[in-house]
């Protein structure tokens, strides 16, 4: 009787083992799996993050060579800023420093437009966003530089 019960646990115990060894290659695999694509999610967000850039640097270009709809222009400036500023903030990549300039900047645009929208500002801005796009820390240098030369009190 007794062989047959210590058959019968030694059994059980092997089933057990064998359960959790599946069980834990199983939650490995998710694990890699769940890296995996966070990782082009990343990658994907970065992608759009620099195309808004990129977009950015488009819109000065054509504000400042523009005789025309100068409003228009630096409406569509604001729209590309702000979805450049959502994709920086869902970016690990960028520290929370980068991502407080490209916040800031964003505000500035919005906020103060009569600021932005003078001859050395735009320059700056164009300079400073070229620069992030070339994956230079001086960009954001400059991006935080063109952001405490606003004057935040008045318009």
């Amino acid at each position: 009787m007794r062989s047959s019960q210590e058959a019968l646990m030694k059994r059980r115990m092997i089933s057990s083992i064998i359960l959790f060894a599946v069980t834990f290659v199983a939650l490995l695999v998710f694990v890699g799996l769940y890296i995996d694509e966070s990782r082009r999610t990343q990658e994907t967000y970065y992608k759009q993050y620099t195309a808004n850039l990129s977009h950015v640097s488009e819109d000065l270009d054509s504000y400042q060579n523009a005789e025309g709809d100068l409003d228009f222009r630096y409406t569509r400036l604001i729209s590309d800023m702000s979805s450049a500023d959502s994709f920086a903030f869902l970016l690990d990549r960028l520290g929370e420093d980068k991502k407080k300039t490209i916040n800031e900047l964003n505000a500035c645009i919005m906020r103060y437009p009569e600021q932005m929208r003078t001859e050395d500002k735009m320059t700056e801005l164009k300079k400073a966003v070229d620069d992030i796009l070339a994956e230079l820390d001086q960009g954001y240098e400059e991006a935080q530089a063109l952001v405490d030369s606003v004057d935040k009190q008045g318009h």
